[in-house]
């Protein structure tokens, strides 16, 4: 099933040719990141798995989820800043179905050292992991 604001981020990248615009294009997206809260910013937060810090929360709010984070990385900023655009504010559970699949479309697996493929897993998993969280509550 196509998700729209996947096929958005799928079309923004398919201007780029070259992956250092692309690389250029995620360090802008870290601008459009919702700012965590300075007291989410500690261990109890940090994403384990990720090369770089990233810090992730997350509140329940009327049914659907919504993500703030940060990361002292500029490009791990901006991953996170498209993974929180495709999942904030849908339910847990379309959140724990979703597949996302924008990332092997713009060519992001493919061009991501492995340490940052593998944070780019942990930031995937803990952000399902709070929408599983928040379906049993």
């Amino acid at each position: 099933m196509k998700d729209q604001i996947q096929e958005e981020i799928i079309g923004e990248f398919s201007v780029f040719d070259e992956w250092l615009d692309k690389y250029d294009y995620l360090i802008e997206l870290s601008d459009t990141l919702p700012a965590i809260a300075a007291e989410h910013r500690t261990d109890e937060y940090v994403i384990k798995g990720c090369q770089s810090r990233v810090w992730v929360d997350a509140k329940l709010d009327e049914g659907k989820v919504y993500f703030a984070a940060d990361s002292d990385a500029i490009i791990t900023k901006g991953i996170i800043a498209l993974l929180i655009r495709v999942m904030n504010g849908r339910t847990p559970q379309e959140i724990l179905d979703m597949e996302l699949y924008f990332i092997d479309a713009i060519g992001l697996g493919d061009n991501l050292s492995p340490t940052r493929s593998n944070g780019l897993l942990a930031m995937i998993k803990q952000m399902k992991m709070y929408a599983l969280a928040f379906s049993k509550s």
